[in-house]
């Protein structure tokens, strides 16, 4: 029952994940403008940053999977099933990339629209 249930908690995943390809996104040309512009960053002292992970994750349409999930799973197990999904999502958009020729810049920035996507779908809670 355990294998099965990965599995098909894989194919979920990777489903999901792959209807994510067809979102809008940022056109290249604005891309490769905005690699080119430097953005000033300021720091305000005695105040936390404005990154933070994990904790504020958004509920979104897959959360009640993720939190089922974690319940049959584990936190440790559904880390590190989550932790491989991100890497083999990363490394298929690394292959992509050097495929059609895109920036490093362009690569970086597809990770982090799959980030976003991810915690806009609720895979980060």
């Amino acid at each position: 029952a355990y294998p099965t249930m990965l599995k098909t908690l894989v194919a979920v995943l990777t489903l999901c994940v792959s209807a994510q390809a067809f979102a809008p996104m940022t056109p290249v040309k604005a891309m490769s403008q905005a690699a080119a512009a430097p953005v000033a960053l300021r720091r305000v002292p005695n105040q936390r940053s404005a990154l933070q992970m994990g904790n504020n994750a958004k509920f979104g349409i897959f959360s009640p999977a993720v939190v089922a999930a974690k319940a049959v799973l584990g936190d440790k197990t559904l880390n590190k099933l989550r932790g491989k999904g991100i890497s083999l999502h990363s490394q298929a958009i690394t292959e992509w990339t050097v495929y059609v020729g895109a920036s490093s810049y362009q690569r970086g920035m597809l990770i982090k629209k799959a980030k976003n996507n991810g915690d806009e779908l609720g895979f980060l809670v």
